[in-house]
């Protein structure tokens, strides 16, 4: 690789990290550095504008060697990179369009703090910061979205900072209970104070909302067009919007069959729904610490995929008082990271009861319905975070790990883990369906066939889920085009690399050879990892002439 290539990976990530806006999803999260906090003024995105031409220049201006696969698949994916920068800033503008965009950069950035089991007086200290960045975050998002925000995303926004004052006052509450070095009695006020004005401001920020809503302009899909340069250009995708669409339905219809079958095979009412086996947190984080441990050992036993000895735990514990009151924020687990690949990964989970959301309900059935997905984030971002090649550490986009996740989940069924356990088999298989009807709701938001309230009532419909899950995904879906339909795509690009690696090695392909190498690649878009494993360029080439 060409020392220009090289900088350019280096000083990239450098600002990416500084730069990048914190979202919801788990995967994409970043080590920030030391008393971070985010910056969306006007004259902040005007520099990184600035900043982010001189990157695509210099990325335009490197031509590495195709003789050397690797670098170039290395500058391949910095250009990726690159251009969703691009993305976020000049085609979603999320940070003038989403009023939550600024939830996520004050109690997300809070929320992604807090999920690390083992807090400390720095990270503690960290939070008070965040908190006390809030009055001047939400004063930008003012600015910012003053005039361009979409109605239809305020509106959400209100109902997500309902109680938003109270729910930091209760996480607050609870952080001064603990007892950590370190951390005394004036930091304990000092982060009560500070979260008692960021609840003032956020809640200022709702009533502000509520006043200018209807003066807002519709929410407008981001189209087919731009969407589909997203597609080629970020997640390095050879499909259109319809080819996307077509695949989603096909496999929401062969995921009903499969469900169908094993409704029929266990004798189970059509709307059965999982209820928690556990009598309290305790026993059930204790079965997922088993299951986990059987999950490993199935992967050995089968020779599906190997354990190194450096991979840590993934754990689940029961959710923390200081944590729960935000849990509406984030995805409530710990992935770990770069500088702490010394520790176990964690998931937090509500305490069991009847009446749980569609994925927390599935876990307290069986634990291991969230081992094979949530669980493989962990392993599959742990072993990348080692690449030897450090453009392949970090996050491009969702299509590969989610797609490794999906196909794991299906592995796992077919290679016998759920055999003793007939519901589970039936839940897989659903979340077969929810996954594929991901690629549905993500294209026709994305170009203008589906709103939010009519993804949701698809979603409650045809998973079929609960409504508060299903309005979560749509609006979820709605402000990020081109995630939801990342787990099927990205198990469709996976499913054929294999059927075309087992062509290619004959009675030489060895299938845990090939998920080490797929676990270890897990950043890079399949279209790249097709080049770099088969000498086939096909992929690239499709996208390339569109």
């Amino acid at each position: 690789m060409g020392a220009d290539v090289r900088q350019l990976i280096e000083d990239f990530w450098g600002w990416r990290i500084r730069q990048q806006p914190r979202t919801s999803d788990d995967i994409p999260r970043v080590e920030r550095p030391a008393g971070w906090t985010p910056d969306f003024s006007a004259a902040a995105v005007a520099r990184y504008r600035v900043e982010l031409d001189e990157f695509e220049h210099r990325w335009g201006a490197a031509r590495p060697d195709d003789a050397d696969r690797a670098a170039a698949v290395d500058h391949r994916l910095i250009g990726s990179a690159i251009a969703r920068v691009r993305w976020e800033l000049d085609v979603l503008r999320t940070w003038e369009r989403d009023p939550a965009f600024y939830v996520d950069q004050t109690v997300g950035v809070v929320f992604d703090l807090l999920t690390v089991p083992a807090l400390t007086a720095s990270r503690l200290e960290d939070v008070r910061i965040a908190l006390e960045a809030t009055p001047r975050v939400l004063a930008d998002g003012r600015a910012n979205v003053a005039s361009t925000g979409y109605r239809e995303f305020a509106a959400l926004t209100v109902d997500q900072l309902g109680t938003v004052d109270a729910d930091l006052a209760s996480m607050a509450r609870a952080l001064t209970r603990l007892d950590i070095p370190g951390w005394g009695e004036p930091d304990k006020q000092a982060l009560t104070a500070a979260a008692h004005a960021a609840g003032h401001a956020l809640n200022e920020f709702r009533s502000w909302l509520q006043q200018i809503g209807s003066s807002l302009e519709p929410a407008r899909p981001v189209g087919r067009d731009a969407f589909e340069w997203f597609l080629r250009s970020v997640a390095l995708l050879p499909y259109s919007a319809s080819d996307l669409a077509t695949i989603g339905r096909m496999e929401a219809d062969r995921a009903v069959f499969l469900e169908l079958l094993e409704r029929r095979r266990n004798g189970t009412a059509v709307g059965t729904t999982p209820a928690s086996r556990f009598a309290d947190a305790t026993e059930q984080s204790a079965a997922e610490a088993a299951a986990e441990t059987q999950v490993r050992a199935f992967y050995l036993e089968k020779r599906l995929l190997s354990q190194p000895d450096e991979l840590r735990a993934y754990h689940t514990h029961l959710m923390p008082g200081y944590l729960a009151p935000i849990a509406w924020a984030g995805t409530a687990d710990d992935l770990t990271g770069p500088s702490r690949l010394d520790q176990d990964g964690a998931a937090y989970f509500p305490a069991p009861s009847g009446d749980l959301p569609y994925f927390y309900a599935a876990n307290a059935h069986d634990p291991r319905a969230g081992i094979v997905h949530e669980g493989v984030h962990y392993q599959q971002l742990t072993i990348s975070w080692r690449h030897p090649r450090p453009a392949r550490r970090w996050y491009y986009d969702s299509c590969p790990n989610e797609g490794i996740a999906f196909y794991n989940e299906e592995m796992m069924l077919a290679a016998g883990l759920f055999d003793d356990e007939p519901l589970t088999r039936e839940i897989i298989c659903n979340f077969m369906r929810l996954r594929a009807l991901r690629v549905v709701v993500d294209v026709k938001l994305a170009t203008g066939e589906f709103d939010i309230p009519a993804a949701a009532a698809f979603l409650e419909r045809e998973v079929p889920m609960d409504a508060g899950s299903a309005a979560h995904e749509a609006a979820f879906f709605a402000a990020t085009p081109g995630q939801a339909m990342t787990y099927q795509v990205g198990k469709t690009q996976i499913l054929r690399l294999l059927a075309d690696a087992k062509a290619h090695a004959g009675s030489d392909f060895d299938l845990q050879a090939f998920h080490d190498r797929l676990w270890l690649e897990g950043n890079v878009p399949l279209a790249l990892q097709r080049w770099e494993l088969l000498d086939d360029s096909s992929e690239l080439d499709a996208l390339d002439a569109q």
